[in-house]
C-alpha cells in the first residue's frame, strides 16, 4: 500500500486499484523490453541487455534505467529477493497487443481495419500459409 497526496489530503491506495484503471502506454523501447520478457519469461537485465545488444547498440544503464522505469509504471515484475533482480512482464502479451493494435487502427486508419489490412497486405508478401489463416478467419467471421 502507498500513499497520494491531493492538494489537502491524503488517501491510501492499493497498487492494483490503480494498475486496474491505468492505460498501457509502453514506449517502441519498452516494447523491445517487453517482448523479450514475453519469449524468455524471466530474466536478468544482464539476459535482457545481451538480447537487445544483438540487434542495435545500447548500453547496460540505459537498459537498467528502463527496465527500473518499466517497473514503476507496472509494465513489469521485479524479484529482488537475491543479488541479481529477476524480471518479467507484467502485461499480457495478447492484451498489450490488441490495445496497441486498436489505437494504432484508430489514429492511422481512421477507425478501419479493413484500410489496415489492405496496407499490411500490400506491403508485405504473406505466405501461402499466411493466407490460408487468414481466409479462415475471414470465413469465420462471416459466420458469426
Amino acid at each position: 500500500m502507498f500513499f497520494i497526496r491531493k492538494r489537502s489530503y491524503i488517501r491510501a491506495v492499493k497498487p492494483q486499484t490503480m494498475s486496474a484503471t491505468r492505460t498501457i502506454k509502453p514506449t517502441e523501447s519498452e516494447l523491445e523490453i517487453l517482448q523479450i520478457l514475453w519469449t524468455k519469461g524471466l530474466a536478468t537485465v544482464r539476459e535482457v541487455h545481451e538480447e537487445l545488444a544483438s540487434s542495435k547498440e545500447v548500453g547496460y544503464t540505459t537498459t537498467l534505467k528502463l527496465m527500473q522505469i518499466m517497473h514503476e509504471k507496472g509494465l513489469v515484475k521485479r524479484d529482488d529477493s537475491m543479488r541479481t533482480h529477476v524480471y518479467q512482464a507484467a502485461v499480457n502479451k495478447e492484451k498489450t497487443q490488441k490495445h496497441l493494435l486498436g489505437k494504432m487502427i484508430d489514429s492511422l486508419f481512421g477507425g478501419s481495419p479493413t484500410q489496415l489490412v489492405i496496407q499490411a497486405l500490400g506491403e508485405h508478401k504473406a505466405s501461402p500459409e499466411e493466407l490460408e489463416k487468414i481466409q479462415r478467419l475471414l470465413n469465420d467471421l462471416k459466420k458469426q
